[in-house]
């Protein structure tokens, strides 16, 4: 299975010129990478993308991005973006996931992350994988892949979601 990718979906936000800085929400970001995961839970319009993009800037080379549509609620799709997002910071990475995930007869979920987190595990840096506008996603693999890779994930990740609702994880 071949799949397009529009790669702009990896790219940071750049930070607007305008932009009124939030120096204590970025604080608590930077607290945050204490810990597995960050989520950022707010209605739309409430700048969260905005706040995501210029604490990102001061982590630049550490940050990988995807801005979740509608459209990423397909299992292949949506990992394989988070895969490529990745390989934007570390080229070759999750070959082996990808690679599953385009099989005719697509292994489970897990048998795809496990390769995934084993590589990630090895990784001298730490990372941060943003998944911006995740209340998108509804389909329930979905969910239920991103709980098994948080159950999992490698000390050196660092995932933070941003939702206009809490994910049902």
């Amino acid at each position: 299975m071949t799949m397009s990718l529009l790669k702009t979906k990896l790219h940071i936000p750049p930070v607007r010129p305008e932009l009124v800085s939030r120096p204590r929400l970025i604080e608590r970001l930077h607290a945050g990478l204490e810990r597995n995961l960050t989520l950022i839970s707010a209605p739309a319009g409430s700048g969260k993308t905005t706040l995501l993009s210029e604490w990102a800037s001061e982590h630049r080379s550490s940050v990988a991005w995807v801005a979740l549509d509608q459209g990423d609620n397909d299992e292949a799709r949506f990992w394989t973006y988070l895969i490529v997002a990745l390989q934007t910071l570390y080229a070759g990475l999750g070959q082996g996931a990808l690679r599953l995930l385009r099989a005719p007869q697509r292994p489970p979920t897990e048998a795809v992350l496990i390769p995934l987190l084993n590589e990630m595990a090895s990784l001298a840096e730490g990372t941060i994988l943003v998944l911006d506008d995740y209340h998108l996603i509804s389909d329930r693999a979905i969910h239920q892949g991103l709980a098994f890779l948080l159950e999992h994930q490698p000390q050196n990740l660092h995932l933070v979601i941003s939702t206009r609702a809490d994910p049902p994880l």
